[in-house]
């Protein structure tokens, strides 16, 4: 993904959906944007693929994360227990998927990268009826996912 412009985050946490892997990330620069590419959309299992880059001298991981070499410069992390996809990483830059960071960080994408494969259909989402999960289903639902940080 290109690199988005810079600006100063706080500290943000977040991790995988079983909470056998979590990471810490230290205040300072980074940037968000988001990726369209079709490796990132294949990556993600979606559209586009919301990231925050980070130098991984600010990073900390605990637990242990399996990785993937999606390619000959990056290698994607991921939960080998749940699967959840937490970040590409190429040399020492990790570009954290926003949907892994704690619910409260400010991630505001800056910029978007690989719009040659941008899902057409992305365009109308903004006309769509909009909904919240119907209390019905939330009432019966358990969730096995980790608690937030």
């Amino acid at each position: 993904m290109p690199t988005s412009p810079e600006r100063d985050f706080p500290e943000a946490r977040g991790g995988c959906q079983c909470g056998a892997v979590r990471f810490a990330v230290a205040p300072g620069p980074g940037s968000a944007g988001v990726c369209h590419c079709r490796m990132c959309q294949r990556a993600t299992g979606n559209a586009f693929a919301p990231l925050y880059e980070v130098p991984g001298a600010r990073v900390t991981i605990t637990g242990q994360p399996a990785e993937w070499a999606s390619s000959n410069i990056s290698v994607r992390g991921f939960c080998a227990t749940c699967g959840t996809p937490l970040y590409l990483r190429t040399g020492d830059t990790f570009e954290f998927m926003a949907g892994c960071l704690s619910p409260d960080f400010p991630f505001a994408p800056q910029d978007q990268g690989g719009m040659e494969s941008r899902m057409g259909w992305l365009d109308a989402l903004s006309a769509l009826p909009a909904h919240t999960t119907r209390p019905e289903l939330l009432a019966v639902v358990v969730s096995h996912q980790s608690k937030e940080d």
